[in-house]
């Protein structure tokens, strides 16, 4: 499954600390960036970090 990170990020780190297979934090802004798909081995952890972002600001692509 794919996501994007949106505009709200407030940068706090939890989605790339819940699944940095997935998530990554973007040098040049300093927000949170999705990077990758997620897989059948990792997508529960994905979802996690989507469900819990403090700011919403990961949603299915």
């Amino acid at each position: 499954m794919k996501y994007k990170v949106n505009d709200t990020c407030i940068a706090c780190g939890l989605c790339v600390n819940t699944c940095p297979e997935v998530f990554r934090m973007n040098d040049d802004t300093g927000m949170a960036e999705a990077y990758a798909e997620s897989t059948e081995a990792n997508n529960d952890a994905a979802q996690e970090a989507m469900n819990s972002c403090p700011a919403g600001a990961i949603e299915e692509a």
